[in-house]
């Protein structure tokens, strides 16, 4: 199973050049706590960074900096890692709990943006599955009592 069949495809993101108020305004906008940095590639986006809502809060709110005075350049992680969407579900997972990230970009074979995904989507992912496995037991259940009596 790639990370690609399971990341976020319709990514929201924001220039490193944009003001921190714009780049709030797109995460409310979006419902979303964080936003990927981007710069314009050839045939895409590549992602320089991420920015959080946490950011905005401990970098900037905390610190009673100016928020027009202050880029997403200036408060973005600068050490971002992502995957390429042929990278294994759970070799992303892994790859996202040695480096203490709760989200991480996918990206194509060219580096360009292809994707996210998250620890909540992780979430998601895995209950759904462990829903199922649960389902697979009562079915069993079902079908032993059918063969062999209540």
């Amino acid at each position: 199973m790639s990370i690609g069949q399971f990341c976020i495809r319709d990514t929201v993101i924001v220039n490193k050049d944009d003001t921190i108020v714009e780049a709030a305004k797109v995460m409310r906008e979006h419902h979303v706590g964080s936003v990927v940095v981007v710069e314009e590639a050839e045939g895409g986006c590549k992602p320089l960074g991420i920015l959080t809502d946490r950011d905005l809060v401990v970098e900037i709110l905390a610190e009673e900096v100016a928020p027009e005075a202050v880029t997403v350049g200036d408060i973005m992680s600068f050490e971002l890692v992502t995957v390429r969407e042929q990278d294994g579900f759970w070799e992303t997972l892994q790859r996202m709990r040695v480096n203490g990230v709760r989200r991480i970009p996918v990206v194509d074979e060219r580096g360009l943006l292809a994707g996210i995904i998250s620890a909540d989507d992780y979430l998601e992912i895995l209950s759904a599955e462990l829903g199922e496995l649960a389902k697979l037991l009562v079915r069993e259940k079902g079908k032993e009592e059918q063969r062999r009596g209540a």
